[in-house]
């Protein structure tokens, strides 16, 4: 079957198309085939009118844990480590693989209707996460977190999820060791050297609170960006999600090595973990993305949110509003982001050849008129309630606003039965 967009503005993250006013974008199975300037004949089995509207790269969510958006507004205004260690760890030990799927719904359903087509997430009960990924049409980079006193549990399961799902069902599978301060350094080598037999990339917490860098100074005389560079994991491709306290020569090391960052400014700030150094980044020359991280910490699994906060966090920090720029933000939350997660072949940009993970943004609305420019308008006006279509590898999965794959009552109600089964005598 054909598709055809018709008539959008086509920001396509493509230097060598940029933006294509009044444009057109042919889907065939599940590839983007042409993309067309104004006036261009076109022959279609289905035609979409996008006119009055952007149409971009589908978001990429960088970081997240998908499931906790069961955990959305459990345990607000604490720190990172009393959050983790007094509230969410002891109700995560609680949780079973059927809650897993049910917050695991939730949050694609959430993400693709704000205009997330792809989502690198980090949890456990991985099978059900897939289950939900496949049930839906989402892409996803998965990774079964692995701490050091479950490791062996852990490492299995991972190469499981890898052996099974990597290439498969819009599925890819990273290693996923939780961070620094929960995995050692001799461990850490020994998930590169097994991430480097598989042939996958390692996803991986760094340098996210300065407690975490105390701590590793304490324990090992190095900061945890040290501890990951020496270890040989970036030889096999390694995802940081956060590096919110790195110095000059750590951006260095990381960069030269080929990192990928995911940047997650809503959750750190809310946590009062400290914000990312968002232009020393996106000027490092690495692959560079945003991250919503979980819900839990987050509230809401938002990417026009992030590209704002961290765009306008920047801004203040360096007293400079012409640093964070919105087309660096735009390219931060599609094509940075497919680089961070390594399938930067894959999708991230409207390009002939390309998935066709799209998003179509109507901006006929109060808040996004008039457009003098669509860049700055979708990073700086446009919000989740602005996204209309949204297609995955050709598939329409949201139409008008509305889920195609499921009804969202039906994946409410399932959180509400899993989230009363897990807070007993709430």
């Amino acid at each position: 079957m054909k598709t055809a967009i018709i008539g959008g503005t086509l920001i396509t993250q493509d230097p060598r198309t940029g933006v294509v006013d009044r444009g057109t974008v042919i889907i065939e199975d599940g590839t983007i085939t042409q993309v067309l300037a104004e006036g261009s004949t076109v022959s279609a089995d289905v035609n979409i009118d996008a006119s009055g509207c952007a149409v971009i790269p589908g978001l990429i969510n960088a970081h997240t844990h998908a499931a906790m958006t069961l955990f959305r507004g459990y345990a607000d205004d604490l720190p990172l480590f009393a959050w983790l260690r007094e509230r969410i760890w002891p109700v995560e030990a609680r949780l079973t693989a059927e809650h897993v799927y049910h917050g695991t719904r939730l949050a694609i359903a959430e993400m693709l209707l704000s205009g997330i087509t792809c989502f690198a997430d980090m949890y456990f009960e991985m099978e059900a996460v897939a289950q939900a990924v496949r049930e839906s049409g989402i892409r996803a980079v998965l990774s079964r977190g692995i701490i050091a006193d479950s490791a062996e549990s852990g490492m299995n399961e991972a190469v499981e999820l890898f052996l099974k799902y990597h290439g498969k069902h819009r599925i890819q599978v990273m290693l996923g060791p939780h961070a620094p301060y929960t995995c050692p350094p001799d461990f850490l080598v020994e998930v590169g050297k097994e991430a480097r037999r598989l042939g996958a990339r390692v996803h991986i917490h760094l340098a996210e609170t300065w407690a975490e860098i105390e701590e590793m100074k304490e324990k090992y005389g190095r900061r945890p960006a040290e501890i990951l560079v020496d270890s040989g994991i970036t030889q096999a491709g390694v995802l940081c999600a956060h590096c919110v306290h790195v110095d000059k020569e750590e951006i260095r090391r990381l960069a030269e090595a080929g990192a990928g960052i995911a940047m997650c400014p809503v959750s750190n700030a809310k946590l009062a973990a400290g914000f990312p150094p968002v232009s020393a980044w996106l000027d490092s020359g690495t692959g560079v993305g945003l991250g919503t991280d979980g819900a839990g910490s987050a509230g809401r699994l938002d990417l026009f949110d992030a590209m704002r906060a961290a765009s306008s966090g920047e801004k203040l920090a360096s007293m400079d509003p012409r640093k964070a720029s919105a087309p660096e933000l735009l390219a931060a939350a599609t094509s940075g982001g497919a680089r961070a997660l390594g399938i930067d072949h894959l999708t991230g940009s409207i390009s002939e050849g390309k998935l066709a993970d799209l998003v179509v943004i109507d901006l006929n609305t109060p808040w996004t008129q008039p457009v003098h420019d669509p860049v700055s308008t979708v990073v700086y006006s446009a919000t989740t309630e602005n996204v209309k279509h949204v297609f995955v590898e050709g598939q329409q999965l949201v139409k008008d606003r509305m889920l195609t794959y499921a009804d969202i009552d039906d994946i409410i109600g399932g959180v509400k039965r899993a989230t009363r089964s897990l807070f007993v005598g709430r």
